[in-house]
């Protein structure tokens, strides 16, 4: 009787110990997993608007430039100006200011010329 109960006390040992050793190898797993996971697209979201929100700002500083019709959209660090600006020097001078800014990798400008008025 007493055989019994030592190998039903060192089997249930062994099993709390085989667990115990399998759940720790499964959150290793989890936590190495878990970093390399691509950020959320909320996260990605909140990331272009920051970098929107920052070269608009960087641009409205500009000295030169009329910022006034001129939309910014960031992917994943590519700028894309959109609208128009009264004069060519602008163009130029806002992809340059655009391209100074932290973050932005490549910079499209899709600004036209259109005189003031019209």
């Amino acid at each position: 009787m007493k055989a019994f109960q030592a190998i039903k006390l060192i089997g249930g040992a062994l099993i709390v110990a085989a667990s115990l050793n399998a759940y720790a190898q499964s959150s290793d797993a989890m936590a190495a997993s878990g970093t390399m996971a691509a950020p959320s697209a909320k996260a990605t979201k909140a990331s272009n608007r920051a970098l929107e929100r920052s070269v608009r700002k960087t641009l409205s500083k500009t000295k030169g430039l009329s910022v006034t019709n001129i939309t910014v959209r960031a992917r994943s660090g590519a700028v894309t100006l959109e609208g128009s600006v009264p004069e060519q020097p602008q163009v130029d001078l806002a992809t340059q200011a655009a391209q100074g800014v932290a973050g932005v990798t490549s910079v499209k400008n899709a600004l036209t010329i259109r005189a003031i008025g019209q």
